[in-house]
């Protein structure tokens, strides 16, 4: 059984500070150790409290069981101790001495130094994201599962490997040094644009929107800015992208839980402090002249922020899909591109474009297909959106291109 299932979902912040700054003090070697003295506490809290409810000050309550049962844990593990005590960021003779900081600011530095260790390139992408979701967030195995839509072996499996590789490469967490944040910084944000975009657009059959993944991203990016020397025009950029498209959260689904189109948003659910935000940090990440594609989606995003449907908005948009294009091509963006030229140049042109792709694998390329056909082709428009329909695995989007087939049927009657 996971004993993340027992720990009450109010408290997975807590969790995840304890395993980061356990982690932090005992080193990659003993992370398993870290987790499962965190676990007990928390099974302590389920039981303790079940019986006597819950304290005044709870997060203080974990604190000092979770310092506890790491003292007694050393001390009933003398070999284990002498294993650590290399390991140790404690100048302290006597377990007894031994005090776990669990300051703000040592989360904090405990939690960017395992982001950056996290995101080591001895593991794939999938790998990183993982053991972020896992280590950094606090998630067990099977709400990972859950949100990659596998099953929870797969998931064990995958994070015992990744950790075993850490382990073999003998990878310390420790502050990232300069040097390394310039050769991983990009590495850490690219699992952190994964993570947000897998609660953007879940794969899980349940729910299109994740906002707990997304939370999780934005707080983990915010990490990065309140350290000085993590505090880069990219991670600013990024940052924007995510405050600008959580901004629409509320209005991008229905109490049913199925998508709500872009055009058909309530732009008064719309977010104007996330917008304000995301503007803020954007304009951070202008400094300098180095331009990524965090820039550019972030910009695009920005834009959609704005309702109004003018040609200005909609040639910016084409214009930052083309230089994402130009800066690191993706089918995606690509077929992305492709609405906004249909808004500047008209959809027969989009089209041509569209089908040039050749995404067929794709629900998102048919139900594109679909709306640009609509009103010029109405056959190969419901055609296109029946094969979306089936290609689809989200319950929720096969209800939404289900009522858009009922409506371009009655239209066509």
């Amino acid at each position: 059984m996971d004993d993340k299932a027992l720990i009450p979902h109010l408290f997975r912040t807590e969790y995840r500070n304890i395993v980061s700054v356990l982690s932090y003090l005992f080193g990659i070697q003993h992370i398993a150790v870290a987790e499962d003295l965190v676990s007990d506490t928390f099974l302590t809290a389920t039981e303790h409290w079940s019986l006597h409810g819950v304290p005044d000050n709870p997060t203080a309550w974990l604190y000092t069981v979770a310092k506890n049962k790491t003292r007694n844990y050393l001390k009933r593990n003398t070999l284990f101790e002498k294993q650590l005590s290399p390991e140790l960021r404690y100048t302290t003779e006597k377990v007894e001495e031994l005090d776990l900081d669990l300051s703000h600011k040592n989360i904090a530095d405990s939690q960017l130094a395992m982001m950056f260790t996290i995101c080591n390139p001895v593991n794939s992408t999938e790998a990183q994201v993982a053991l972020a979701l896992n280590l950094l967030c606090g998630f067990g195995t099977q709400e990972i599962a859950d949100a990659f839509l596998t099953n929870k072996e797969v998931i064990y499996k995958r994070l015992s490997r990744a950790k075993e590789k850490l382990k073999e490469s003998n990878i310390r967490i420790e502050q990232p040094t300069l040097t390394e944040i310039h050769e991983r910084l990009d590495t850490v944000l690219t699992a952190l644009y994964l993570l947000f975009s897998e609660g953007y657009y879940s794969t899980s059959q349940n729910t299109t929107l994740r906002k707990d993944l997304c939370v999780e991203a934005m707080r983990l990016c915010a990490l990065l800015l309140d350290n000085d020397i993590t505090c880069k025009p990219p991670v600013n950029a990024l940052l924007a992208l995510m405050c600008f498209h959580a901004s629409r959260f509320d209005a991008r689904v229905n109490e049913q839980g199925e998508s709500i189109l872009y055009q058909d948003q309530d732009v008064g659910l719309w977010n104007r402090e996330l917008i304000a935000r995301g503007t803020y940090f954007l304009n951070a990440a202008s400094i300098g002249t180095a331009v990524t594609r965090y820039h550019l989606e972030a910009g695009i995003a920005y834009w959609h922020t704005r309702k109004e449907d003018t040609v200005e908005k909609w040639e910016n948009i084409l214009s930052l899909y083309n230089d994402v294009l130009i800066l690191e091509y993706s089918p995606i963006a690509a077929l992305n591109r492709t609405f906004a030229l249909s808004k500047v140049h008209g959809r027969e042109v989009a089209i041509v474009e569209a089908e040039k792709l050749k995404l067929t694998t794709n629900p998102f390329y048919y139900s594109l297909l679909g709306n640009l056909y609509t009103g010029i082709d109405n056959r190969k428009a419901l055609q296109h959106f029946e094969t979306a329909a089936n290609l689809t695995i989200s319950a929720a989007d096969k209800a939404t291109l289900q009522r858009t087939i009922a409506r371009l049927l009655e239209l066509s009657r």
